[in-house]
């Protein structure tokens, strides 16, 4: 195995060569051989940096790694090869590009080549060179440790990441350093005050510390390098930096593919080459691992003992980059907020308990002297039975259907609010730490699959141009016309897919139907029945959503792949739009039916509304149908986050990784492998980073469930707070340890994540008015005690709100086959609803007392939604979205800038004075005069 020792290759050369005139002189007594031995022991590198993220001198450090399939192993050599390998490689690449240039059918055939392998070796080679001209230093693995891939390490040198610095405009810190203030001393004090209250819930980073001073940055320049502290070359460009750089020269860097160029991503979609990623900089557990900023994340990030500690954002940025770090910046700022929100709902639920007792309402349905014969659950085989049989659902409901419910559901609607503002405010102090102020995307690359499609295009088009004798087009873009039959097939498969949810949730409510009549035959006690119906429902519902989170997400992706957009973030948006819409359909369909259809499309006694001829609709019961939406909303927003998010990001992960160990044959004797492995092929059985996505659709549809129905269920937040705990240190963990380090990418805000979080918190200030006035009972209450009362309390509320109804008005099979209770027999039964009585001039007709509900019902959701929302508007308007401090310290940094500018004109000024010459105005030359 070849080893690179450039100084001892240039000593060897030039002193122990037999045809260097220096031969004579060094080899007298060996002085050559012992002169080599010195050289060898002095640029030896250690056992760490052999195994770390270094070339196989131990020096130069590997800034990207590109992977690729070998047929057979071979050993590692660098890829300066011979003449005659470069001369047989070019002849096979222009061999090669007359073969695909003669295929203008189809750009993909090789079949002339005869081997798939051998082309795209061809194009590996074409490539490398490529990017060699660009001034990368590559260096190939093909050993035997992980059969059948190999590696190419890329190194970028110093002249090269300034070049690249300079093209990207990064910026970088200069010499010059300001001290930061706060606006006010007296905002500093409580700063100051805040810090030291908090200190040991501070992470042991350095980053994590209030910096009172900041260095000026401003975008790196190569005739500006006097700027910046160059005292330390090896450290100036960080590992993100570095990684970055490198892949912005991969992306531009090109090969010949028949007539057309084509880049990494192209070769990545084509396998050319299986991966592409930087390196993590080094382990992070066991005794021999050196100190690097991975192994300190883990130490003070992704362990669950430090759960109470802040993260260490600054350290996250500085490692992952910009977008991960918004995004764990963003996921604490919200579990954050939860803090307060889980304070005021288990109050709320405490309101609950504390009043159980005096709850008048529950009270009266609990007594046994109200003797109340309620009408049959179900036709023929449902008996008559007694109010009292509904004590317990009564007190469970008082729980969350109480008065202090409304109060909530304002003060969620005002979290949210507060919630992105703050989070605004924060976005936008980060943009001024990490100098993202005045930063701007870039154009993106094409995706493969875009330059694909277009070169398929393009050869279709040059021929039909050909045939007619016109010349060719010099560049084809697809059109809407081309993606018609794509986005045609996206509706009418959206389309599909929401009607498939719709027919799962009626699907589950005549599993219920079905089960009620079925536990009523057995002789079950009521009580029982309901609650086993609620339960296994609420399960299966689970279950069904769970199955078809997967689903929807795959279909996203296929259709979204279908309609082949241009670039990596118009495919994002995309994929992120479809898989919110069916994802979002198919957690909350169920829900939206118990809160607002359950029990209202059933009908009344003698005239109900059947599904299918046979099922009838069921009803909820006496207390409403709040408490089987608050089953309903704990079980799938518990199971959501216990399995689909905690267990499935565990489990799938680790099966993977181990599938991959056992697929390279490595399963076995993992432990004294894995000492043996360098850093490139350890991250290699690291799982690939596939984006941010998964990550905020789950936290997005937990906030749904947070703000949404926040009303029936209070203590929403206080589950959504203990998740996120957890949830931070397992993605945490995950990041660090599970996965390959992701591209540095930069972003100033975290895109349409935002907007959807806008849209939910509005969408939740509706959907808590409608809770409130039709699913729970405050309306009612409200209606009756200032209305109908004659004592100006609830007392007679219950009797008010049930109706009277004649048995003998039962259709034809469809009475209890028991028409006894007890030993009485039933004339006259009661139902929950605003009907007229039996016996009045309009029988079971709505009543003037449902009319007045439900004219107060709208009004509340008027009121209600208008005042909340313009009460948000204020609190939005209230909190500037750029801190003050914030803008007095971008000012400031203005305002030095141009002073240092100033100061670096006046010294040339001075130099060019000294010199004789003026550096704005050309020297005078005398005229002559012939006139």
């Amino acid at each position: 195995m070849t080893e690179l020792n450039q100084p001892r290759k240039m000593w060897a050369d030039d002193n122990c060569n037999p045809t260097s005139d220096k031969r004579g002189e060094v080899s007298k007594g060996g002085e050559c051989e012992s002169m080599l031995q010195t050289i060898d022991n002095v640029w030896e590198p250690s056992q760490a940096r052999k195994l770390g993220p270094y070339f196989h001198d131990g020096r130069r450090r590997i800034d990207y790694v590109l992977t690729y399939t070998v047929q057979k192993p071979v050993s590692m050599s660098p890829t300066s090869s011979g003449s005659f390998v470069r001369g047989l490689r070019q002849s096979l690449s222009r061999s090669l590009r007359r073969s695909t240039s003669s295929a203008q059918d189809d750009p993909e055939n090789a079949s002339e080549l005869g081997c798939q392998e051998d082309v795209k070796r061809v194009r590996r080679e074409e490539f490398e060179d490529n990017l060699m001209e660009m001034g990368l230093e590559l260096e190939k693995d093909e050993g035997t440790k992980i059969p059948g891939v190999g590696f190419l390490k890329i190194h970028a040198p110093w002249d090269i990441l300034c070049r690249e610095a300079e093209f990207m405009k990064l910026k970088m810190p200069t010499k010059k350093v300001y001290e930061v203030k706060s606006a006010s001393n007296f905002m500093e004090k409580i700063s100051q005050f805040f810090n030291k209250m908090t200190k040991p819930l501070q992470p042991n980073v350095e980053d994590s510390k209030m910096e009172t001073i900041k260095h000026l940055s401003y975008p790196f320049s190569r005739e500006k390098q006097h700027l910046f502290d160059l005292s330390d070359k090896d450290s100036f460009f960080n590992s993100k930096n570095r990684s970055l750089i490198v892949h912005g020269v991969l992306k531009r860097t090109k090969c010949v593919r028949g007539k057309h160029n084509v880049g990494l991503i192209s070769l990545l979609g084509n396998g050319v080459y299986t991966s592409a990623y930087p390196l993590h900089d080094g382990d992070v557990e066991g005794i021999n691992a050196e100190p690097n900023d991975r192994k300190l994340l883990y130490d003070e990030w992704a362990r669950y003992s430090i759960f109470y500690k802040y993260q260490p954002i600054g350290l996250i940025r500085k490692y992952f980059g910009e977008k991960v770090g918004l995004y764990f910046a963003w996921l604490g700022v919200y579990t954050q907020m939860l803090i307060p929100a889980s304070i005021v709902g288990v109050i709320v639920f405490l309101y609950g308990c504390a009043t159980l007792d005096d709850n008048i309402p529950s009270m009266e349905i609990c007594d046994p002297r109200n003797n109340i014969t309620m009408c049959p659950l179900c036709d023929r085989v449902c008996n008559y039975w007694k109010l009292v049989a509904a004590c317990g659902t009564a007190r469970a409901s008082h729980l969350f259907d109480n008065s202090a419910t409304v109060f909530f559901s304002i003060f969620m609607a005002l979290w949210a609010t507060m919630f992105m503002e703050h989070w605004k405010r924060r976005q936008m102090r980060l943009n001024y730490i990490w100098d993202l102020t005045t930063f701007e995307e870039e154009e993106e690359h094409p995706r493969a699959e875009y330059e694909f499609r277009t070169m398929q295009k393009s050869v279709r088009v040059d021929s039909r141009r050909e045939r007619r004798g016109k010349p060719k087009k010099k560049t084809v873009k697809l059109t809407c016309t081309d993606r018609m039959p794509a986005y045609m097939t996206t509706l009418v498969m959206m389309c599909f897919m929401i009607c498939a949810t719709f027919v799962v949730v009626l699907g589950v409510v005549l599993y219920r139907i079905a089960i009620m009549t079925a536990l009523q035959l057995t002789q079950t006690p009521a009580t029982n029945v309901r609650a086993t119906v609620k339960t296994t429902a609420a399960i299966i519902n689970l279950i069904i959503i769970i199955i078809l989170d997967e689903v929807y997400g795959a279909l996203a992706r296929w259709l979204t792949v279908l309609e082949v957009p241009k670039t990596d973030k118009s495919f994002e948006e995309r994929l992120i739009i479809k898989s919110f819409i069916l994802k979002f359909l198919n957690s909350f369909t169920p829900i939206v039916y118990l809160a607002f259809f359950r029990g209202r499309l059933v009908g009344r006694p003698g005239s109900y509304i059947y599904v299918l001829s046979s099922f009838r609709m069921e009803e909820c019961a006496h207390a409403g149908c709040l408490m089987e939406l608050c089953i309903q909303l704990c079980i799938t927003m518990l199971g959501k986050q216990l399995i689909q998010n905690n267990l499935f990001e565990i489990g799938i992960p680790k099966l993977k990784k181990m599938l991959r160990r056992r697929k390279t044959g490595m399963d076995t004797q993992e432990e004294e492998l894995e000492k043996k492995l360098r850093r490139h092929e350890k991250d290699h059985f690291l799982g690939p980073f596939i984006g941010l996505s998964p990550e905020y659709m789950e936290m997005i549809m937990q906030f749904g469930m947070v703000t949404l129905f926040v009303a029936s269920f209070p203590l929403a937040p206080l589950f959504a707070l203990l998740n996120n705990v957890i949830e931070i240190r397992l993605d945490a963990k995950k990041f660090v340890k599970e996965l390959r380090r992701p591209l540095a990418a930069r972003a100033k805000n975290i895109g349409i994540w935002y907007t959807l979080l806008r849209g939910i918190s509005k969408v939740a200030v509706i959907v808590n008015a409608f809770v409130i006035s039709f699913t729970s009972d405050f309306i009612p209450r409200l209606v009756y005690q200032y209305m109908y009362s004659p004592d100006g309390t609830l007392h007679g509320f219950v009797d008010h709100q049930l109706s009277f109804f004649n048995v003998s008005h039962f259709r034809p099979g469809t009475e209890p086959l028991e028409p006894m209770l007890g030993n009485q027999k039933v004339e006259v039964c009661r139902y929950k609803d605003y009907r007229d009585s039996p016996w009045s001039d309009t029988p079971y007709d709505f009543s003037r007392e449902f009319w007045c509900i439900l004219a107060a019902r709208l009004a509340f959701v008027i009121v209600f939604q208008n005042v909340v929302m313009l009460m948000s508007d204020f609190v939005d308007w209230l909190i500037p979205d750029i801190p003050k401090e914030i803008n007095v310290q971008m000012q400031k940094e203005r305002t030095l800038f141009v002073e240092m500018f100033m100061k670096e004109e006046q010294g040339k000024r001075i130099l060019w004075n000294n010199q004789g010459e003026s550096p704005c105005q050309p020297r005078s030359r005398r005229i002559s005069n012939n006139i």
